[in-house]
């Protein structure tokens, strides 16, 4: 039998808020067993853009990079949000090390092709491309890695990768030697069947039902993305994928995605 990992992913909305922040640690502290951790950016890396009349662009909840956009991601998420966690986890009793993809060879993505949209320096990693045996070597060892969204080519380029993709394809790169549970942290306690009603949670979510939610636009923008990334991991190893509120990791009411029709 595998032994199990826990792969947690959290975003803006908790790394925005240092309270929030500090319990989602102490929550994830709490959770047994070999861990890791990948986490997006925050409304900082926007508001230097801004700052700097660069107005932030964004599809289906994933941001456009050109180059000077790519500068102040990389300044905010491998480095000043990176090392803030990381020095949060060490307090907590975690001891974690934290990644860019280009650290280690850790994650190495594509430079995505221009088709409709020109996403710019945005990379699309691939299992293939995640040093899963650098990853083994950091969890037996008791490691908590912690992944941020800045990935690189392989020829010295870094490149702007989702979250939500490098949490999935981690995943799934990893469920071979691990039993994954992939784990999507944000501020509601999971899915919601009416996006107005916090106690709408969806318990259990299929493949169809979420079609249906998402054709009825209960299900919008940066979720659709996550979701599409969870429901494909569920087919390609990972064994559970739950969306959860950041601050409840230990309570009972989630969302527990399922591959199979019921």
């Amino acid at each position: 039998m595998n032994p199990s990992l826990k792969i947690f992913k959290i975003g803006g909305g908790i790394l925005d808020d240092e309270p929030a922040l500090r319990r989602f640690v102490a929550e994830l502290a709490r959770v047994p067993g070999r861990k890791l951790l990948v986490h997006g950016g925050g409304k900082g890396a926007s508001q230097l853009l801004a700052e700097r009349g660069i107005e932030p662009q964004l599809v289906q909840g994933r941001r456009i990079t050109d180059a000077p956009t790519l500068e102040v991601v990389t300044m905010f998420y491998a480095g000043k949000t990176n090392k803030q966690l990381v020095a949060l986890l060490q307090a907590a009793g975690l001891n974690a090390l934290g990644l860019s993809g280009a650290d280690g060879n850790v994650l190495q993505a594509t430079r995505r092709a221009v088709v409709d949209i020109d996403y710019g320096f945005v990379g699309d990693v691939r299992p293939a491309g995640v040093n899963t045996h650098l990853l083994h070597l950091l969890l037996d060892a008791g490691v908590l890695p912690v992944l941020c969204a800045i990935t690189h080519d392989g020829r010295g380029q870094l490149l702007n990768t989702n979250a939500d993709t490098i949490a999935s394809t981690v995943a799934v790169a990893l469920a071979a030697r691990y039993a994954v549970e992939l784990h999507f942290c944000f501020e509601k306690d999971g899915v919601l069947a009416d996006m107005h009603d916090a106690t709408s949670v969806i318990s259990s979510l299929t493949p169809a039902r979420y079609q249906a939610l998402k054709a009825a636009g209960a299900v919008a923008a940066g979720m659709v993305p996550k979701l599409d990334n969870a429901f494909a991991a569920l087919t390609q190893g990972v064994e559970r994928v739950v969306i959860e509120h950041a601050l409840r990791l230990n309570e009972p009411v989630k969302t527990v995605l399922t591959a199979d029709e019921q």
